[in-house]
């Protein structure tokens, strides 16, 4: 009996030491942002700029390409029934990218055919570099927030040899101890440039997605002005 109590007194003794030792080495979150060094600081920073650019182009899309229903149709009909001061009027009201478009094709029905299709062709370019605007920071942020992490990682190895050189003590607590430290600008860094590397191709793809769309309704456009009859 007193054998069995001292084995549980044992087990429970070794459990509560394991606890409390995890407790002790658990990391949270901040824990690992704070260890990261000064460096952490420009990463952090581009991580917030890239959430900016992406919920700010995200929101601007959403308003530039949400078009009436059945917009391309009603202009169409208006075209049908020769009334293009009211099809003008509509595409101003739209407000959408590919409304801006068909209203400079609309104001310019009358004039040689490659006239009006130089005009909207250039009024969809402009469109589309609207959309792209500040997506470019995005790419950036993709290759610079890794690098940064990178250089965090290199200059605290450095540092952490430099160091050994001076005392002559090695062991691997202080190597491992110091070099975790360190990595985590690495994951840093990696965490911001995933982000930012998939925001902007999200962002892209939505234009991508858009600026299809736009050319097939500019060509119905163009076609309901040579054959208006159709």
């Amino acid at each position: 009996m007193l054998s069995i109590l001292t084995i549980l007194l044992q087990i429970s003794t070794s459990v509560d030491t394991t606890s409390v030792t995890t407790s002790a080495d658990s990391l949270s979150l901040l824990d690992m942002v704070m260890k990261g060094g000064v460096i952490m600081i420009p990463i952090a920073i581009l991580g917030f700029i890239a959430t900016y650019f992406f919920f700010e182009r995200f929101l601007y899309l959403n308003t530039v390409t949400k078009e009436k229903k059945e917009f391309v149709a009603s202009i169409k009909q208006y075209l049908k029934n020769a009334d293009i001061k009211s099809a003008r009027m509509y595409a101003a009201q739209d407000g959408s990218a590919t409304g801006k478009i068909l209203q400079v094709g609309l104001e310019h029905i009358g004039k040689p055919m490659k006239e009006l299709e130089s005009m909207m062709e250039s009024a969809a370019n402009i469109e589309v570099a609207e959309m792209e605007k500040n997506m470019g920071y995005l790419g950036i942020i993709a290759g610079v927030a890794p690098m940064l992490g990178f250089i965090g990682t290199i200059s605290g190895i450095i540092h952490i040899f430099y160091n050994i050189s001076q005392t002559d003590n090695i062991t691997i607590g202080i190597i491992a101890g110091g070099l975790y430290e360190k990595m985590i600008t690495s994951g840093a860094g990696l965490f911001v440039g995933v982000i930012s590397y998939c925001a902007y191709h999200i962002l892209q793809q939505r234009v991508n997605i858009f600026t299809l769309k736009m050319q097939k309704d500019v060509f119905e456009f163009m076609r309901s002005i040579l054959t208006p009859e159709s």
